[in-house]
């Protein structure tokens, strides 16, 4: 029984339970869309098989995450102790997880309608090969972007059963961008191991100008918000809370100012409020002022 119960705890580990900052970042994009999508508050159906999507696909993630780069994690500080780089549980058990966790998603995701189910397909393209591409492209996190921010036309998709409208997908590039500059600045916390190694990154892309660069994508984030706002007459919540995550995002722009990494993961961690702040102001924007839209 102890053996089993040390073994769960190991899968645990690999989908990152014990970190759940992952499932937050993409929990709250997928919020965003839920409410703007439905005017207000969504079906408790939605929230339900959404968020248990979000968990389910996160977790996913970190396995298939942890496969592809198996050899790389054991030159890091970071991830040399992950339970596959270290040993502790194998390929095939890590390829089990990833494979169980992306059924128990699909199931999920067949009791909406057929246009989501085929947009779902996307979905878990883009999580399977995220992993992989630090290898051909200085633009992973990009990648991770459209994965993490695929929820939102999904989300539109199961709400109306239509092609998601021009606000979905200005919510859509909104998120990507956020999660570009975020996971960003989580590259500059392995800079200089990534270096070592060989692998690529935006982080190692932008050298110098990364902090210049990540505070112009979470403007034109915020721009986006702004604008995605407007087209659903959102009011001073809504509005209030975009100038709050402005300023969570000047202090994180002073966190990683000198690249320090203790630093730089303090600023990706702090992306955590601005999610939550954006969505706050959503939902109270729409509870105070349901007749706006």
């Amino acid at each position: 029984m102890s053996l089993n119960l040390n073994k769960l705890k190991l899968y645990a580990e690999l989908v990152r339970l014990n970190r759940p900052i992952g499932i937050y970042l993409l929990l709250w994009p997928t919020l965003w869309a839920l409410w703007f999508a439905s005017n207000g508050i969504p079906s408790l159906k939605l929230l339900i098989i959404f968020s248990l999507g979000v968990i389910l696909m996160r977790s996913a993630g970190c396995a298939i995450n942890d496969y592809a780069d198996r050899d790389f994690d054991k030159h890091v500080a970071r991830t040399k102790n992950r339970p596959l780089t270290s040993g502790k549980i194998t390929n095939k058990e890590t390829l089990i997880v990833f494979a169980v966790l992306t059924l128990a998603s699909f199931l999920l995701v067949v009791q909406l309608n057929t246009a989501t189910i085929l947009l779902s397909i996307v979905a878990v393209i883009l999580a399977a090969t995220y992993p992989f591409m630090k290898r051909y492209h200085y633009f992973p996190q990009v990648h991770l972007g459209a994965a993490f921010a695929w929820a939102i036309p999904m989300a539109y998709t199961a709400i109306t059963n239509q092609t998601p409208p021009l606000e979905a997908w200005l919510l859509f590039i909104a998120a990507l961008l956020w999660t570009t500059a975020y996971d960003t600045q989580y590259g500059m916390v392995d800079r200089e191991d990534d270096l070592n190694i060989g692998v690529k990154s935006t982080a190692i892309l932008f050298g110098k100008y990364d902090n210049a660069i990540n505070g112009a994508l979470q403007l034109l984030t915020l721009i986006l918000l702004t604008l995605v706002g407007m087209i659903n007459h959102r009011g001073m919540f809504f509005y209030g809370a975009i100038l709050i995550s402005a300023c969570f995002i000047a202090y994180q722009q002073l966190l990683t100012k000198d690249r320090e990494p203790v630093k730089c993961l303090q600023a990706f961690l702090n992306n955590n409020w601005v999610g939550m702040i954006i969505f706050l102001g959503i939902a109270f924007d729409y509870f105070f002022n349901p007749l706006a839209s």
